[in-house]
């Protein structure tokens, strides 16, 4: 199995485009997108608030200012470089806490650990995760996109735990 430019596993199969438009409803919608909307939208403003406190003592604030610009932007270049290719999103129907839990699970590897390269693969497609990295890249440099997948990954154990999920695991890289 290939492995992704932050570690684990790459995925190469069908795109989870059911999940990927629920995401984007959660967070405003495509032109609007913001992943803090969509974290609110799924577990609330209390946790996202807890956890936002958290990964800002863990990682710094602006380090935490740059993960969410850089997700906002990453989603929404995900977005044009699909549309650009011809895919359509279906309409999302999940919602909340089973949005949240759909994430996780895709990011789990065959041992439950969480890589955000392996839920962002399942999200659209490999090839356009590696071209939305390359974009990140060029907009924000490569340390930046090198924090978002490494605060990513965090935030997604962080969430599995408070979604009760104790059996994933945290990525080395986080």
């Amino acid at each position: 199995m290939a492995h992704s430019r932050y570690g684990g596993p790459s995925y190469t199969g069908a795109p989870a485009l059911p999940v990927t438009a629920a995401l984007v409803q959660a967070g405003g919608g495509p032109e609007k997108f913001s992943a803090a909307t969509a974290l609110t939208a799924m577990v609330g403003k209390k946790l996202v608030g807890q956890e936002v406190a958290k990964l800002t003592k863990q990682y710094g604030a602006e380090p935490i200012k740059s993960w969410l610009t850089v997700f906002d932007f990453a989603v929404k270049d995900a977005l044009k470089i699909a549309t650009d290719a011809g895919v359509t999103l279906p309409h999302g129907t999940l919602k909340g806490k089973a949005l949240a839990t759909a994430l996780v699970t895709a990011g789990l590897d065959k041992d439950n650990t969480f890589y955000v390269e392996f839920m962002l693969d399942k999200a659209l497609s490999h090839k356009i995760h590696e071209k939305v990295m390359d974009d990140i890249d060029v907009k924000f440099g490569a340390d930046a996109d090198t924090s978002y997948h490494r605060i990513t990954n965090q935030a997604m154990y962080d969430l599995a735990q408070a979604l009760g999920a104790k059996q994933v695991k945290l990525a080395k890289f986080h």
